[in-house]
């Protein structure tokens, strides 16, 4: 004779959230569903209107660095060729991205500093110490531009990849003296 174990029968496995579920469920299916709708209405237009904002204000600062770019490339390297302003720009942007310089293009561009000898704030780019000067227009306003916007967004290979000095071939600067120059473009010379 064959003996019968009986069967145990499992209880079905509840998920552990189960009691959780049902009473939100519940909850939804028995409140007053206005306020959570409201509530879901003017969260998501707020975050609509803050994403809309940050985008606004993120072109206004990407137009702001791009301008401040074409005006050094305009100023430092407007009787340059292409080439040489190109390098310009690419010197600009290396001072973004080196520790040594201020985080943003403006704040590169307007830097100044302390000289004791001259006993006055001097600028990196000497075209930021004026008080007037010419207003950018034509063909060379519009190629700064195009060499600017090239450069900010990474279209242009840099020439001049790790330099974040330079001066221009008919001066000598004291700063130089025992620096190994990477390049020679145009009229400028430019250094690491």
């Amino acid at each position: 004779m064959q003996e019968r174990f009986p069967i145990r029968r499992r209880a079905p496995r509840v998920p552990l959230l189960c009691g959780c579920w049902n009473d939100t469920r519940f909850f939804w299916r028995s409140g007053n569903k206005a306020p959570w709708i409201t509530a879901l209405i003017v969260s998501v237009a707020v975050t609509a209107f803050g994403v809309l904002g940050f985008l606004l204000e993120s072109n206004r600062s990407q137009k702001r660095e791009l301008t401040c770019l074409a005006l050094n490339v305009y100023y430092e390297a407007r009787g340059e060729p292409l080439a040489g302003k190109y390098a310009v720009a690419q010197v600009t942007m290396n001072r973004v991205v080196s520790r040594r310089y201020p985080g943003t293009v403006c704040a590169v561009v307007y830097e100044k500093k302390w000289d004791r000898l001259r006993k006055r704030y001097v600028s990196a780019f000497s075209w930021t110490e004026f008080d007037v000067v010419a207003h950018p227009e034509g063909e060379q306003w519009r190629r700064a531009r195009e060499v600017a916007e090239a450069v900010y967004f990474g279209r242009q290979s840099p020439q001049v990849k790790r330099a974040v000095l330079y001066h221009a071939t008919y001066v000598r600067p004291s700063w130089a003296r025992g620096r190994q120059p990477v390049a020679r473009i145009g009229g400028h010379v430019f250094y690491e």
